[in-house]
C-alpha cells in the first residue's frame, strides 16, 4: 500500500538491490585456507571481522592482515582474499535499476549499507557490467556506507546521520531492507518501512510507488 506522504525512498544494498549470499564467503575462506567452514564462521565472529571492517576500524590493507592472521595463512595474497571476501555478492538485476531510475523522477533515492570499500568496489563493476552504469552514485543522490560512517545499522544513530545531513523528515521517507532489526530501529524514528523478504523483490513491494 503506497504511504502518500512518502518524499524520500532509502534503500539497503544486500539482497535489496544487489543478490547476496553471506555463506558462500565463509565457505570460500574455508577453502583457501583447508579449515571447516564452520570453524571460519567462529574465527570471523569471535574475531568481529565484518563489524570492524563495515565500521571502517580496519582499512583494506588492515583488513588483509587481519585475514592472514586469524587464518593462520601469511602468504595468502591480496588477490585471494578480496576474491573470497567478494564471492558473497552475486547479480544486479538491471530491471532494478530501472525501477530506480524510475522512482528517481519522483522522489529523492538514496542507499544506506553496511558494507566494506572491498565489497563496494566489487558492486561497482557488477553495476557496469549488467547495466553500463559507473557506479552506485549515479542512482542516488547520496549514499550512505557504514565504513565511511563509522557506524553500522541497527544503531539509531546511523539513521539520524542520514536524516540529518540529507534533511529528510522521518515521516516523509520509506526504507527498505532485508533485516529485521535494521527494519525495526529505523521504524523507532518514526520512518515508514518494508520488509524486504525473498522471493519478493522491490520490483513487487514498490510497483505502488513506480507509476
Amino acid at each position: 500500500m503506497k504511504n502518500s506522504k512518502i518524499k524520500n525512498i532509502i534503500f539497503d544494498l544486500g539482497d535489496v538491490i544487489l543478490n547476496i549470499d553471506v555463506p558462500v564467503a565463509s565457505k570460500s575462506f574455508a577453502e583457501l585456507s583447508g579449515r571447516e567452514q564452520a570453524e571460519i564462521l567462529e574465527l570471523f565472529s569471535k574475531n568481529a571481522l565484518f563489524r570492524q571492517f563495515e565500521t571502517g576500524e580496519l582499512d583494506e590493507a588492515g583488513f588483509r592482515n587481519y585475514i592472514r592472521k586469524i587464518l593462520d595463512f601469511s602468504d595468502l595474497s591480496d588477490e585471494a582474499i578480496d576474491t573470497a571476501w567478494n564471492s558473497l555478492l552475486l547479480d544486479l538485476p538491471p530491471e532494478r535499476v530501472q525501477l530506480l531510475q524510475n522512482l528517481a523522477k519522483n522522489y529523492r533515492l538514496f542507499l544506506l549499507s553496511n558494507t566494506s570499500s572491498i565489497h563496494i568496489t566489487q558492486v561497482n563493476k557488477i553495476l557496469e557490467a549488467s547495466t553500463g552504469i559507473e557506479k552506485l552514485d549515479d542512482l542516488f543522490e547520496t549514499v550512505f556506507l557504514s565504513y565511511e560512517m563509522g557506524l553500522m545499522k541497527p544503531d539509531q544513530r546511523i539513521y539520524e546521520k542520514v536524516l540529518e545531513a540529507a534533511g529528510l523528515k522521518a515521516e516523509e521517507t520509506l526504507f527498505l531492507d532485508d533485516n529485521l532489526a535494521n527494519i525495526e530501529a529505523a521504524s523507532k524514528l518514526g520512518i515508514d518501512t518494508i520488509h524486504v523478504q525473498k522471493p519478493v523483490t522491490i520490483l513487487e513491494y514498490l510497483k505502488d510507488y513506480a507509476v
